[in-house]
């Protein structure tokens, strides 16, 4: 058991607690002070409770509020065993910003200027398990479409032709049909593509140009298990597509992307009928964080934690000189560097993205995996050396091919709504942390950091 206090500092005659731990009924609280205090011993867990002020249900402002079901408004509290966490009932002197005026037996409350700052980490915790929430109660169908169009390539197609259509169709990845087991069996991406250059371009044996036409996807694959599976290859072939059924709730998608460090996952349907594709659509990070935005923006007022900064937030990976902790290190790249350097880093780090950035470190753009796709188009991979191409000359053909785009940004400042709204937006994958004035590169916020951050 916990000791919690809970206090309600902003006047009155009498007050009553009520929470999910009274059962909801009235406990009374006593005159400490300035302020009416009462203090319970609580097993860990997380709690909603209100305030019975002469008569009148009353919320804290300032702290956490959450919305139910039928729209009652009540406060959080997450209860922790933590040596913090235990608040010993103290006597306070009365403040001048604590008041209650009464007018015709409507109490109107003057709240302090300048409320005080709830720990962060209970904070967090409490906003966490409010989003697992909303994800525990909502499948995948309330993020795709029941009925909608997606490509399949058959695994025996080509290499060259496979990357060919990904190029036309802009898909940065694909799942691949097997005929002989009648079902998807595994996904071609963009690390495949990267991975088929590098070894053109090493001159490693694999395939040659010639073979792009005729050698097939399945054979690539295969060759990528001898080649980077070690000594674990029998293992990595027993290993099973990874997927999810569309019975699965929002939240265990959301985890099987993140765990497995995947961009989507295939939806298989969980109905006994096997006949047909099993594949019903595939679930993408960008479609849970859109859904969530959405549910978040429906009672902002109970998420106090949107409106915090993100750089009180650990969110992100961050400059040195930021004096920020990162798991892993933030790389940037300049101009003149190789691309095949930069396609290292990307593939060395797992990370989708880099920044480009001037010798003050001021960003100019940011080269994403998926820009490699710009040499499939009319197989300008087979006229190139890729260990000459410098990362300006793989840009201007991404322009060329592509059209320029957007570098989306972010302030240290920013909060976390404002983030979160900015990946919500179709096609915004990442943000770069800049300086305001110079531009120079702070940190980099992707949409897998932010779910992972939500998650906990």
């Amino acid at each position: 058991m916990v000791h919690q206090r809970f206090a309600w500092p902003f006047g009155g005659q009498r007050a009553s607690l009520c929470g999910s731990f009274t059962g909801w009924r009235e406990f009374p609280m006593g005159l400490v002070g300035a302020e009416f205090q009462v203090l319970l011993d609580l097993p860990p867990g997380v709690y909603q409770y209100r305030f019975l002020v002469d008569g009148v249900w009353r919320c804290d402002d300032t702290k956490p509020i959450v919305r139910d079901e039928y729209g009652m408004i009540s406060n959080e509290v997450l209860v922790t065993l933590v040596e913090n966490n235990i608040h010993p009932v103290v006597q306070l002197e009365p403040s001048p910003n604590r008041r209650m005026n009464m007018d015709d037996g409507t109490i109107l409350a003057t709240m302090p200027t300048e409320p005080p700052l709830q720990n962060s980490g209970v904070q967090i915790a409490v906003f966490r398990h409010r989003v697992s929430e909303i994800l525990l109660h909502n499948t995948i169908y309330d993020v795709v479409p029941v009925s909608s169009k997606i490509a399949i390539l058959d695994a025996r197609l080509p290499v060259k032709q496979a990357f060919n259509i990904m190029h036309d169709e802009g898909l940065a990845l694909v799942p691949l049909w097997d005929d002989g087991q009648g079902t998807i069996t595994g996904m071609l991406t963009v690390s495949d593509f990267v991975l088929i250059l590098r070894k053109l371009q090493r001159n490693i044996r694999v395939l040659g140009h010639e073979e792009l036409e005729m050698h097939s996807v399945s054979a690539w694959k295969e060759a990528k298990l001898q080649y980077y599976g070690g000594a674990d290859v029998t293992a990595m072939q027993r290993r099973p597509l990874v997927h999810v059924k569309d019975s699965d709730n929002l939240r265990a998608v959301a985890l099987t992307i993140i765990q497995n460090e995947i961009s989507s996952v295939p939806i298989f349907k969980s109905s006994t009928d096997i006949s047909g594709i099993p594949l019903l659509n595939l679930a993408t990070l960008p479609g849970i964080l859109k859904f969530l935005c959405s549910k978040l923006q429906e009672q902002p007022e109970g998420y106090t934690i949107l409106q915090n900064q993100i750089s009180s937030i650990p969110i992100g990976t961050w400059s040195q000189h930021t004096g920020r902790a990162s798991n892993r290190q933030l790389r940037t790249s300049r101009l003149n560097a190789p691309l095949i350097t930069c396609l290292d880093f990307l593939l060395e780090d797992r990370v989708s993205s880099i920044p480009i950035v001037d010798d003050n470190g001021s960003l100019l753009d940011v080269y994403a995996l998926s820009d490699i796709m710009a040499l499939a188009k009319n197989d300008i991979y087979t006229r190139i050396e890729l260990e000459q191409v410098t990362v300006e000359h793989a840009l201007e053909l991404q322009y060329q091919v592509n059209g320029r785009r957007q570098c989306h940004t972010c302030l240290s400042m920013s909060t976390l709504l404002e983030v979160l709204e900015q990946l919500s937006v179709p096609g915004v994958r990442r943000l770069v942390a800049i300086e305001p004035m110079t531009r120079f590169v702070q940190g980099i916020i992707s949409l897998r950091d932010v779910v992972t951050f939500l998650l906990g």
